[in-house]
């Protein structure tokens, strides 16, 4: 009994995240308590969702030190409309692009695998930033790129 109590003030605690998890396209498989933590288990469909999810979670509880979240990218996921268009923080990003700000380490290779699942497709990210780029092997850490 006591885990089933655990379990409804820790999903009331975190409501606010688990209702915006579908809306972001984020397919949750599993919500329940686990080494006396709620423990939240889902897919994403690409990095910038998965990112939004855990800025939700940082909001209710910046340490979240009552809460264990396995979000994995599953990029055969359908994005959302308001997400597939870039939504508000995509503005000036062009008709279906989105923005991304280029992280250390980053490589067009590594962006293309986290929005299309597949680090080949990295020529699409550089075309589109064709106005900022002239060698698909020089992106920096800052950068803001259009994701097509």
């Amino acid at each position: 009994m006591a885990d089933d109590q655990l379990l409804n003030q820790l999903k009331s605690k975190y409501q606010s995240v688990i209702t915006a998890a579908p809306q972001l396209g984020i397919s949750l498989q599993h919500v329940h308590i686990q080494d006396g933590k709620l423990f939240i288990q889902g897919r994403a469909p690409n990095q910038e969702i998965k990112n939004q999810i855990w800025d939700r979670i940082k909001q209710v509880d910046a340490g979240y030190s009552d809460l264990t979240a396995d979000i994995s990218i599953d990029p055969s996921l359908p994005v959302p409309q308001a997400q597939a268009s870039g939504g508000a923080s995509a503005s000036g990003a062009g008709a279906g692009g989105r923005q991304y700000t280029v992280q250390p380490g980053d490589t067009l290779s590594k962006i293309a695998k986290e929005f299309y699942g597949n680090a080949n497709q990295y020529m699409k990210i550089f075309e589109a930033n064709r106005d900022q780029l002239s060698d698909p092997d020089k992106i920096r850490a800052g950068q803001s790129l259009v994701i097509p």
